[in-house]
């Protein structure tokens, strides 16, 4: 009884395989009417696209990374690493920061001009908090002039 069912099976499969390689290069090939009449439609109704400089003027250009050496932003608030208030190794400062992120480290610099290297602060941590640059500038004293210290 099993043999038959599976040779029944067995026959229905192998029809239908038969079936399909007969009527599949005659499908391949066809495209349905609606398909064809859209495509003309379309090919009549378009119309040459405008030419238009999509890049941005030279004022509104943000540089990309590798023009850039580095980044900087204020910060007025004492900064608390692992519970301990960072403070200036030379002069005792613990407020009024300019925080330069540049070659995947992050410096300190206080009021006074002293810089420090902080370890425990990341690029990510700096990405993080930094809001967007509202200026560019050519030299570090220029950006250090902009930032007030």
């Amino acid at each position: 009884m099993l043999n038959r069912i599976r040779r029944r099976r067995r026959t229905r499969t192998d029809d239908l395989q038969r079936m399909h390689e007969q009527f599949w290069p005659e499908l391949f090939d066809r495209v349905p009417e609606d398909v064809l009449r859209i495509q003309a439609e379309r090919q009549a109704a378009a119309q040459p696209a405008a030419v238009v400089d999509d890049f941005l003027p030279p004022e509104l250009r943000v540089p990309s990374h590798d023009q850039v050496a580095g980044r900087m932003m204020p910060w007025s608030q004492p900064i608390v690493l692992d519970g301990d208030v960072v403070a200036c190794d030379e002069c005792g400062a613990y407020r009024d920061w300019v925080i330069i992120s540049t070659n995947d480290q992050v410096w300190l610099r206080c009021r006074a001009g002293h810089q420090q290297h902080e370890r425990r602060l990341t690029t990510a941590w700096f990405n993080r908090n930094s809001g967007p640059a509202d200026a560019t500038h050519a030299t570090f004293e220029d950006c250090l002039r902009h930032l007030g210290h």
